[in-house]
């Protein structure tokens, strides 16, 4: 495994290689790219869950193939942090604009070259495709169901977590696209409490809004906890591919309330194991927050099809097809 890190990661069952997250970029990228073909040469193929150019260059100077997840479009997210667009990812796919265009290349050229691509959602394919990519190299394959440990009792870890009413729990990096101030407003409009874990860019400023209670990063049994003691969690992103917090809430059998975007509608059915808006309306996020904790009996329908509605992403199938398309990569 290769990884940038602040310090140097905690020792695993396997090698985990890494570079520091503190150089200067065009430092560390090159950095990583040797590093990265060092141990290409000494593999079999290479498997990217982020780092798409490097990975890329990486892997060709190593002449190894690889095989590359792609979780967002790296053009869009490049893009959106130098400041060239400010759109969703709908309106980039639409007009990109010329100012991307460099990034929209290089995008291009690196999934092209991967020996087979896979998405966490429909969604995020059909992207892939458009860009130039054969449909038959590009694989659907949703975020594995989370192993469970054993955990305490709803009740048990809303009493060691504090929550003593209606309680929404969210998860995830701080950033632009959660939209976390438009679900902050939405719980504060609903007057239902709301707790944060994660950390990112946007914390600040969303602590200024003076809703909800912030935990800080957790570790992922916490988050699982957080979620088990939570009523349901919460989702108001501007943009998504495939968002692992989703699965992870519904197999604890938690619902969710969440925006419609991207790949969210393939594993959030409206009604059935939680609820769906449309994104950036905080009027219908709140009414969808106050309809849930107020109408008879849909709380405990949408908690009896959480869990049941993640079955069919079991580590063992998932796990089985990627290694099924490592060892046609290598052929």
């Amino acid at each position: 495994m290769l990884i940038t890190a602040d310090a140097e990661p905690a020792p695993e069952d396997y090698p985990v290689h890494w570079v520091r997250r503190s150089l200067p970029p065009g430092a560390r990228h090159v950095a990583t790219i040797r590093l990265l073909a060092s141990l290409a040469r000494r593999s079999a193929v290479v498997y990217t869950t982020g780092m798409l150019g490097r990975s890329s260059l990486g892997s060709l100077l190593g002449r190894t193939p690889f095989v590359t997840k792609l979780t967002a479009d790296p053009a869009y997210e490049r893009a959106r942090r130098f400041g060239l667009v400010n759109g969703s990812l709908e309106e980039f796919q639409r007009d990109p604009g010329a100012r991307s265009l460099p990034l929209r290349v290089a995008r291009d050229v690196d999934v092209r070259r991967a020996a087979h691509v896979v998405t966490p959602s429909a969604y995020l394919r059909e992207l892939a495709v458009g860009w130039g990519v054969a449909p038959d190299r590009v694989t659907l394959l949703p975020n594995p169901v989370p192993p469970l440990p054993v955990l305490a009792t709803r009740e048990e870890l809303r009493a060691q977590l504090g929550f003593d009413g209606p309680t929404l729990a969210f998860a995830g990096r701080l950033t632009a696209q959660k939209s976390l101030d438009l679900g902050i407003e939405a719980a504060r409009r609903a007057g239902v409490a709301l707790v944060i874990a994660g950390d990112g860019p946007d914390r600040g400023a969303l602590e200024q809004l003076d809703y909800g209670r912030f935990l800080g990063p957790l570790p992922r049994q916490q988050v699982l906890e957080l979620f088990l003691a939570a009523d349901a969690s919460l989702l108001s992103s501007a943009w998504e591919n495939f968002p692992h917090t989703v699965v992870e809430s519904l197999a604890v059998g938690t619902p969710v309330i969440a925006t419609r975007t991207g790949g969210v509608a393939e594993v959030l059915e409206d009604g059935v194991n939680g609820l769906v808006v449309e994104p950036g309306d905080v009027d219908a996020l709140a009414n969808a927050i106050e309809r849930y904790f107020s109408e008879e009996g849909l709380a405990a329908r949408l908690e009896e099809g959480a869990a049941p509605s993640v079955a069919a992403y079991a580590p063992d199938r998932v796990y089985g097809r990627l290694e099924r398309i490592l060892v046609s990569a290598v052929r």
